[in-house]
């Protein structure tokens, strides 16, 4: 018998990943400043970060040797957080991926009972 597809399990049955963000208060800015502090607890940011920072620096160093500085700052921005966005939903699409393959495995094990021991002796 072949385990079920990956299409075969419903996403809704597919718990979320853990959140190590703070909860809302409804305070824009202070959940802002909070959830800043708090960058390096959530799950793929400090890749993602780190990936769009190496990217913007060497983009920009290249622009930098050919165009004005405020230009290289300019594609610095964008490859920063272009290369940091696509970063982290890849990572995040990683999690998911593996999250499913870890509840196809748990679904598809079988299931495991205590029998009870018969203390009655004939």
């Amino acid at each position: 018998m072949s385990p079920p597809s990956s299409d075969s399990i419903p996403s809704s049955s597919i718990p979320p990943p853990p959140s190590a963000a703070p909860p809302n208060t409804g305070n824009l800015f202070r959940d802002s400043i909070e959830a800043a502090k708090n960058v390096e607890k959530l799950p793929c940011a400090r890749n993602s970060l780190l990936t769009g920072l190496a990217a913007g620096t060497g983009v920009a160093f290249i622009r930098g040797v050919s165009t004005a500085p405020i230009v290289a700052g300019h594609w610095f921005t964008f490859t920063f957080v272009a290369v940091a966005a696509i970063s982290h939903q890849v990572c995040m699409r990683q999690m998911e991926t593996e999250r499913r393959q870890v509840m196809q495995i748990i679904e598809s094990a079988p299931k495991r009972t205590l029998k009870k021991e018969d203390t009655d002796f004939k």
